[in-house]
């Protein structure tokens, strides 16, 4: 895996050793950037179920202000800490290394707004995609021009609506779809 644009483009991203993490591809990567690159630069991202952090790293290489990474697997956890410190990021950032439900109550406690929430669980993990979204839609984490955007199988539909978010796009790739959500 390498970093897409950006400031630390080219670079590698290394990967935990271990079968329950699934990284977002290079490829679905670059395809969500191009989608939200007008607004990446001075943006908050909450990467959630983070895995390698590829996600929110691509967001900082990218000039977002802050990303707040969430990851329960301290293996995983301790490989976005590598990332980070193997590409000099210093500052904008932090690791939860929590179970995203307790880390979402916390952020919101916090009252953190992103600009854009991306999450992907594991894809055996169904209801985390209804849990998450039905408490993003209800929580102070989105302003009204705020984006959620869910990776999820092709073969899974995370659905359309969760309280007041609503599915604006889906964009299929391979055997990944990225499904985005904004407030309506």
């Amino acid at each position: 895996m390498r970093v897409i644009a950006g400031k630390y483009r080219s670079r590698r991203i290394i990967s935990p050793q271990c079968v329950t993490t699934r990284p977002t591809s290079d490829r679905l990567r670059e395809t969500l950037f191009n989608v939200v690159a007008p607004r990446v630069a001075d943006s908050v991202w909450i990467d959630l179920f983070a895995g390698t952090g590829a996600v929110g790293i691509e967001a900082l290489s990218r000039e977002a202000r802050m990303v707040h990474f969430v990851e329960s697997s301290s293996r995983a956890a301790h490989v976005i800490r590598k990332n980070l410190a193997e590409l000099g990021i210093e500052d904008g950032y932090e690791v939860l290394e929590r179970e995203a439900s307790i880390a979402l109550r916390m952020l919101d406690a916090q009252a953190i707004a992103c600009d854009f929430c991306f999450l992907d669980p594991p894809y055996r993990k169904i209801n985390d995609y209804e849990q998450t979204l039905g408490f993003l839609s209800q929580s102070r984490l989105l302003a009204p021009e705020s984006v959620v955007i869910a990776e999820h199988d092709k073969h899974f539909d995370p659905g359309e609506a969760f309280g007041a978010l609503r599915r604006t796009r889906a964009l299929r790739q391979g055997d990944a779809v990225l499904s985005f959500y904004s407030l309506k």
